[in-house]
């Protein structure tokens, strides 16, 4: 039974033409077995061409349905002017009207309905016999045929509704999908920007300090070697930080869950209560930095603490790179009711446009872009540049939720 069906689905245009023959051959044993006073003697070309036509309609109403609703349209104006009754084959007329509606082409199903409208009444005018039967017998019988073909069409725009109601949804399911993709990427790349973020902020702040420290070192390692010993215990400490930082940005990007690192390897992100460290670590380096906070401190978003200790960090670090000798930095945390402001400035000679302006003189500059990006990620505010005096400031206002 299966194979029977596949086979019907497969050869859909057999089917039809299997069918279409066996309305012909009844349509033939009609006129072979007619009596004396058959109404098809005087016709019997005419029935044989009509069923004729009327077959290959149906065998190919499949391939070329508009065009065999047009001659299954023919053929019944035909069947009127030639005087042939109804034969078994004018069932074909209910399979091209049902054929025609379940298409999506419009002028076809609307001309198929008005054949179903008008069809039974011009067949009932057509070979109307007074004698046979009431005029109330002839009204029913029209319209019970007539229905009969409206029928037909229903199903058929029945169908036609169905199939553009599955198309959608599967354009839908498909748009979806794209979508979802490209969702996908689109975060992909957000964590990647993320993690180049804070790879940059983690390389050039501690590989700046163990430069700094580095280079104290050898120039006092003949004349002070407890400062050369003080330096080298902060290199190998900035350095441990640095690697610890480095496998936790590492875990992330790693993600498969097979990482065997300890737990002590993923530490939390840092927020604004390691600030305090931080500048102690900066001040080790030389750079006198001066730490305030005004307001009352209190319990901020996780992204918010990490944006501003980057933005501290990467200030101090540019402080180092660009100030110049005897420059100083100053660092204010500024708690209001509804945004944290945090103010990082020196008095050295400052950045040169280019380097806060765009993305540095040889294009690779990514320290105040991060600023930008990590402050419009929480819905705040930058600004940075020259302060007047010399030097340079960078202003954050950061808000204490996240924006709807």
């Amino acid at each position: 039974m299966n194979r029977l069906y596949d086979f019907v689905r497969r050869h859909p245009g057999w089917v039809d033409g299997f069918w279409g023959f066996v309305w012909l051959i009844s349509t033939f044993a009609l006129l072979g077995v007619g009596p004396p006073d058959s109404p098809y003697l005087g016709s019997q070309a005419g029935a044989v061409i009509t069923a004729l036509a009327l077959t290959v309609a149906l065998a190919f109403r499949r391939r070329a349905p508009e065009k065999m609703l047009l001659l299954g349209a023919a053929t019944g104006l035909f069947q009127l002017a030639a005087d042939v009754r109804p034969i078994p084959s004018d069932f074909i007329f209910l399979v091209l009207i049902f054929t025609a509606a379940s298409r999506p082409v419009r002028w076809a199903s609307r001309l198929a309905l008005a054949a179903s409208l008008t069809a039974p009444g011009l067949a009932t005018i057509r070979w109307q016999d007074p004698g046979e039967e009431t005029l109330a017998g002839t009204i029913v019988s029209t319209i019970f045929i007539t229905v009969m073909f409206l029928l037909a069409w229903v199903l058929g725009d029945s169908l036609r509704t169905r199939r553009a109601y599955y198309a959608e949804l599967e354009e839908r399911a498909a748009r979806l999908e794209r979508e979802r993709e490209t969702q996908s990427r689109i975060a992909v790349a957000a964590e990647r920007a993320r993690i180049a973020r804070e790879l940059h902020d983690v390389v050039a702040h501690n590989v700046s300090v163990m430069v700094v420290q580095a280079d104290g070192a050898a120039y006092v390692l003949d004349t002070h070697p407890e400062q050369c010993r003080t330096a080298l215990a902060t290199i190998s400490g900035t350095g441990r930080q640095a690697l610890t930082e480095m496998r936790r940005l590492l875990g992330v990007l790693r993600g498969d869950g097979t990482a065997t690192a300890g737990a002590t390897d993923y530490v939390p992100q840092p927020g604004v209560e390691q600030l305090a460290d931080l500048v102690d670590q900066v001040r080790d380096t030389g750079l006198p930095v001066d730490f305030r906070i005004s307001g009352t401190p209190r319990p901020l978003p996780s992204g918010v603490e990490l944006t501003a200790y980057r933005i501290v960090q990467e200030a101090l670090t540019n402080t180092r790179k660009h100030g110049g000798p005897d420059a100083g930095a100053r660092v204010c945390l500024d708690y209001r009711d509804d945004a944290l402001t945090v103010l990082a400035e020196d008095d050295g000679r400052g950045a040169q446009r280019e380097l806060y302006e765009a993305r540095g003189a040889d294009g690779l500059g990514q320290g105040l872009i991060g600023m930008r990006e990590r402050v419009g990620m929480v819905g705040g505010e930058l600004l940075a540049g020259p302060r007047p005096g010399g030097g340079f400031r960078i202003t954050a206002t950061l808000p204490m939720a996240a924006k709807p």
